[in-house]
């Protein structure tokens, strides 16, 4: 599909929902592209690659969306892992990545900013700062070619109490933000709650993005999880309390049924919890030609063969 015939984010957002697939840094983390702690995407410089591939992944499971890993590619970020020359290269690199597995499908390419560890609404001249660090990272963003910007994880206007969520969000709306809604930290069951009350707040399109863990009203963020054999859970400790596909496969269901029409995964998520998402959505997508077949395999199907049933006996007698 050309460029100039593309639809754009306002346009598919009126014709249906919108598949979403985020978490780069995490899912590169495991697989041993990007440092733990600073978090900071080195990956866009030094293994491009990988980069691509990831984007490829998301876009076969059905993923609308390539993001730009600009995610902490930022200023005050470089600063502190001593990169801050790269940051022009960094934002530029991720953008031109994004655009070329966009092509090969029929995605949208969005910019993204992030939280700067930077802002305290107490002292004004930090907001000059950010603003700052926004203007270039969008800037480089805007002359590489995107077409929508994603701006996430902001922890002020309103994390602390539901009211002020919903209330951050109306504003955002009224300010002409084409999509408000929530994504990170939560996971699909403590996310649920919030998202209703934004939807009943906003009368435009609503987005929602949990993590896939099981946080819950006692532990509601990943943040809050605990353990009784870990002591630090977050960030390096979450696979005991992950969510399987099917339970993100049934909160994208849960979404749109809620009116949420930008429905995707964050911090965590991975192809395989991309495609299950998009097929309860109703779609069929480029991975589901490798969907699960249990009834294909041995242990699962109808009438297997005495010979099979002995092989099996004698298998679970070993465990």
């Amino acid at each position: 599909m050309s460029e100039t015939r593309r639809r754009g984010i306002a346009e598919r957002l009126r014709d249906g929902t919108v598949l979403g697939a985020e978490g780069y840094v995490f899912e590169l983390e495991r697989r041993g592209y990007i440092k733990a702690g600073p978090y900071v995407p080195e990956v866009v410089l030094d293994f491009p690659g990988a980069v691509t591939e990831l984007h490829r992944e998301f876009l076969r499971a059905g993923a609308d969306v390539m993001v730009a890993l600009t995610y902490y590619a930022h200023r005050e970020k470089l600063r502190v892992i001593g990169r801050e020359a790269d940051l022009e290269a960094m934002n530029r690199q991720a953008v031109r990545i994004a655009r070329a597995a966009a092509r090969e499908g029929d995605a949208l390419v969005a910019g993204n900013v992030c939280n700067t560890w930077a802002y305290d609404p107490d002292d004004a001249s930090t907001a000059a700062a950010v603003r700052a660090m926004y203007a270039e990272q969008l800037g480089w963003a805007a002359e590489e070619g995107i077409d929508f910007v994603i701006s996430e994880t902001n922890d002020y206007l309103g994390e602390a109490l539901i009211a002020l969520e919903v209330k951050a969000c109306r504003i955002l709306a009224d300010q002409g933000a084409t999509i408000v809604g929530l994504n990170c930290d939560r996971g699909p069951q403590s996310m649920l709650s919030l998202i209703r009350a934004v939807r009943d707040a906003v009368d435009g399109p609503v987005a929602a993005q949990p993590v896939p863990y099981r946080t819950d009203a006692d532990f509601p963020t990943m943040q809050s999880l605990k353990s009784a054999t870990v002591e630090r859970i977050f960030p390096l400790a979450m696979e005991p309390f992950g969510c399987t596909r099917f339970e993100m496969a049934g909160f994208a269901r849960a979404a749109q049924d809620l009116g949420v029409s930008y429905i995707g995964i964050c911090c965590g998520g991975g192809p395989h919890h991309v495609r299950a998402m998009a097929e309860a959505l109703g779609r069929q997508v480029p991975a589901s030609k490798y969907s699960p077949s249990m009834e294909l395999h041995p242990m699962f199907r109808d009438g297997i063969t005495a010979k099979d049933s002995t092989f099996l006996d004698a298998w679970n007698a070993r465990l």
